[in-house]
């Protein structure tokens, strides 16, 4: 009866369609694991998705026409409560120094905000400068000076952590400072089997009868999904809360920023917050925080995570305080190109390298670089010197772009390997010249173009040869997908002419492959820009004072949890 019982409704006991066992070492072992749903993620609160009107609610008041209102759905998925913090970006640095400091100290170099951002040409913020990012005076503070690469690598950091310390929680690793370089927890290596530093066990049990012990799988759902940044269509949606606003399947009030009703302050007189600003953000001309006594947002510039309401999510800042990049490209008409259901522009599929035999390659144990990256530094760095250098640095130059040269034939030849010794090679050269003054400022413009660090497993760009039957894709890079041709561009009568043609960037537009978009206003935009729907762009490789960001998690399965 048991055996019926546990067929009937389908459970992890026997196979409905085989009538073997699960879970049982004499049959083989096939595992169905016990599972409930997805564990909630430190600082993630779950949204839960749904159909909303995403784009323009009130006047295009700056007629860029790139936010024409749409139908779309956004999947169930996991938000960061607050932005991103300055004591959270110190954690992340600290680790990366005890890491990598010894060995690859550009890797610490690349992530390191740039503090400049605060500087004016005809104001006073040099107090910022110097103290906003390390005082503890605004540990709680949303993080700045951050750009999009930075923004991603930090997810992606903060995926092998919390993983990491789900293992130790879990009694199958111990806390190991000792990391060093590639020798240090990702969840890529750890699920790939090229991590066992650290381990307090074997692993779980196998019930594989060949096996006694394995490494926790995917399949297991201890583990969870990557961190990332949201898109613009999650984070739109997160930010108007419209699950407050909701009855059955209507929405009975339309939003226009986080909050209800069309003011800016809150209008509930019930509420021992009457009165007070709902956000951060320029009040008008010149007044950034209010009239001493009665300061009307008490920020001059930006406020702790905390400082303001949050909306019906429980999410804060959605609206002031910092602007926040998001996953997507920028392209002005998006809206009439992208998908009815979970919407983004920014694809470029990738796969893990493999050898011959199919097995996956070691992962680095070197810092890899984009060469052209490197080069374009190399000759930007050149034109703003010439002239400048002395002669022994204007040959020290010469020397570096030998090598150089030499390691974007490599890369032409795809020995790929054999190129990043070559930049490595370069790197060496630089520091092994301490007279030479120029060095520190290559040694961080290379920095700006790591591709990978040690201990990350090898990932490349997907091929056309291997998705010749394919009909959802069959290249890598969809960036620019349905975006234009050659008879569109101000290049239409040249021959040879090759990338995206509609972008000549820096002559006609500042739209290009890495124009990413961010939402939301900052302390320092009228209220305008508080509008969830309002979008901007900056390229990925800048930062502002006014930028921050939050991380986001897929929603695994049920959209609302088995437990509602």
């Amino acid at each position: 009866m048991g055996a019926m019982l546990l067929t009937s409704c389908g459970s992890g006991g026997i196979s409905n369609t085989t009538g073997w066992n699960y879970n049982d070492s004499r049959n083989g072992g096939f595992e169905d694991v016990p599972y409930v749903e997805q564990e909630t993620g430190p600082g993630l609160i779950l949204i839960e998705g749904g159909t909303f009107t995403m784009g323009r609610v009130i006047d295009d008041v700056n007629y860029d026409w790139n936010s024409i209102p749409r139908r779309v759905t956004v999947s169930s998925f996991y938000m960061d409560e607050t932005e991103v913090r300055n004591v959270d970006w110190r954690e992340y640095l600290y680790w990366l120094g005890r890491v990598y400091g010894a060995d690859y100290p550009e890797v610490t170099k690349k992530a390191l905000p740039d503090t400049l951002v605060w500087r004016s040409k005809l104001a006073y913020n040099e107090p910022f400068v110097e103290y906003y990012l390390r005082h503890p005076s605004y540990k709680d503070y949303p993080v700045v000076g951050v750009n999009w690469l930075q923004a991603m690598d930090y997810c992606a950091w903060r995926t092998d952590r919390v993983n990491e310390q789900i293992l130790i929680r879990e009694g199958l690793f111990d806390h190991f400072p000792q990391q060093a370089n590639e020798d240090h927890f990702t969840t890529d290596a750890y699920l790939a089997g090229q991590y066992e530093s650290g381990k307090r066990a074997e692993g779980i049990e196998d019930l594989n009868p060949d096996r006694e012990f394995r490494n926790v799988r995917m399949d297991d759902g201890i583990l969870l999904p990557r961190y990332r940044l949201p898109t613009e269509a999650e984070w739109e949606f997160a930010a108007y809360g419209l699950v407050g606003n909701s009855f059955q399947e209507l929405i009975t009030n339309r939003k226009v920023y986080p909050w209800n009703g069309n003011y800016v302050r809150n209008d509930d007189p019930k509420d021992n917050l009457y009165g007070t600003f709902n956000g951060n953000f320029v009040r008008g001309r010149g007044d950034y925080m209010g009239v001493a006594g009665n300061l009307n947002d008490n920020a001059d510039i930006t406020a702790p995570v905390y400082a303001y309401p949050p909306n019906d999510y429980g999410l804060y800042n959605m609206a002031g305080n910092v602007s926040e990049w998001v996953l997507d490209v920028y392209r002005p008409l998006t809206f009439e190109d992208e998908s009815e259901f979970r919407p983004y522009r920014g694809n470029v599929y990738q796969t893990k390298v493999r050898d011959s035999e199919g097995k996956l390659e070691n992962k680095y144990d070197f810092v890899s670089y984009d060469i052209d990256g490197v080069l374009y530094f190399m000759e930007q760095f050149g034109k703003q010197t010439e002239g400048k250098l002395r002669p022994e640095e204007a040959d020290f130059m010469a020397s570096v772009n030998t090598v150089l040269q030499d390691a974007k034939q490599l890369d032409v030849d795809r020995k790929y390997d054999a190129k990043d010794e070559k930049v490595q090679e370069a790197v060496a050269l630089i520091r092994a010249n301490e007279d030479i003054s120029i060095g520190a400022q290559l040694i961080k413009g290379f920095s700006d173009y790591i591709e990978s660090t040690p201990g990350e497993i090898r990932m490349r760009d997907v091929t056309v040869e291997e998705n010749i039957d394919r009909r959802n894709y069959r290249e890598s890079d969809y960036i620019d997908y349905v975006d234009g041709d050659k008879a569109s561009s101000v290049f239409y009568d040249q021959e040879g002419e090759e990338g995206n043609l509609m972008y000549d960037w820096g002559a006609t537009t500042l739209i290009n492959d890495r124009a990413r978009v961010y939402k939301g206003g900052s302390w320092a935009d009228r209220i305008y820009y508080t509008i969830p729907a309002t979008r901007r762009y900056l390229d990925e490789r800048q930062a502002s004072a006014m930028i921050g960001f939050r991380c986001a998690m897929d929603r695994v399965g049920s959209p609302r949890g088995f437990g509602y």
